[in-house]
């Protein structure tokens, strides 16, 4: 997401420091006040975090650290310096037992460390950044890094039939599609009402129709055949983290506010593929 952001906000001419890891550790605070102390910023964009999900159940000190304290470091550095401040979340603050899309007020009742983690990054930005917009998103994806999409389509390439979840629900993401809602907010910043909202592809759906909606667009760009796609249950395939179980979150008042439209996770799907394809493409003989 965070090269998205950089990329778009690059082709827009949008005047943006794009600072990356190896440059500043988010937990790192002198590192961050340096940075900031630097130039003028009118916003901040906190697109770190620590995303691995199962990983985070028997690392919780690493994703507090990352998720929570360096959202407070961020939050802290931006207020003392009247910067505002955009900060990611996910939907995985939610259990996934309401039975119906979670709006922003109801109460975060995260499963597993991960969303622990990213709940508490939140309450650390609204207590010390009163100038802040959270945006809660979900399944995010692109061409760029690791997620749900290139790992259907690895493993599509190495197995006939995979086994994926059927009832789990959310709402998937394009990164591109949430990096041109990032930039739409922090264009309106200086009169946004501050507080937090929820950002994400409009239509849901489960991991196994996402992953069948895959292999369809893949076949339709390329002809290449899919493999076989069966449905199973989350006991079926336990993990170490609790995932919800419906994590659909309702976008209406994002929309309204920022005056952005719908989300269409298909189409940008579509774009994900042909540039993931369009890189097949120029590689080398041995895909060096």
């Amino acid at each position: 997401m965070g090269r998205e952001v950089a990329k778009l906000a690059a082709s827009r001419g949008i005047p943006l420091n794009s600072i990356p890891h190896r440059v500043l550790d988010i937990t790192d605070a002198a590192g961050l006040r340096r940075i900031l102390d630097k130039g003028y910023y009118a916003t901040v964009i906190n697109a770190a975090a620590y995303t691995a999900v199962d990983k985070a159940e028997s690392e919780e000190d690493l994703a507090m650290s990352v998720n929570r304290d360096g959202a407070a470091s961020v939050a802290e550095s931006c207020r003392l310096r009247e910067v505002a401040l955009i900060h990611i979340s996910t939907d995985y603050v939610f259990d996934g037992s309401k039975g119906a899309p979670y709006v922003e007020s109801d109460a975060t009742t995260p499963l597993g460390v991960y969303g622990r983690s990213k709940a508490g990054g939140e309450a650390a930005v609204r207590e010390r950044c009163p100038r802040h917009v959270i945006l809660r998103t979900s399944w995010v994806f692109g061409a760029q890094g690791g997620n749900f999409v290139k790992t259907m389509l690895r493993l599509g390439r190495e197995r006939q039939e995979l086994s994926v979840v059927a009832d789990q629900r959310g709402c998937p993401t394009p990164a591109r599609s949430l990096a041109s809602a990032i930039l739409a907010v922090a264009a309106q910043m200086r009169e946004a009402p501050w507080g937090t909202y929820h950002c994400c592809g409009e239509e849901a759906t489960t991991w196994f129709d996402f992953a069948e909606t895959i292999f369809a667009e893949r076949q339709a760009l390329t002809g290449e055949v899919p493999p076989s796609v069966k449905p199973i249950a989350t006991k079926d395939y336990p993990t170490p983290a609790k995932r919800p179980a419906d994590s659909r979150l309702d976008c209406s008042a994002f929309r309204a506010r920022f005056g952005q439209a719908a989300i269409d996770w298909r189409a940008g799907l579509r774009d994900v593929l042909r540039e993931l394809h369009g890189a097949d493409a120029v590689q080398p003989a041995g895909g060096q």
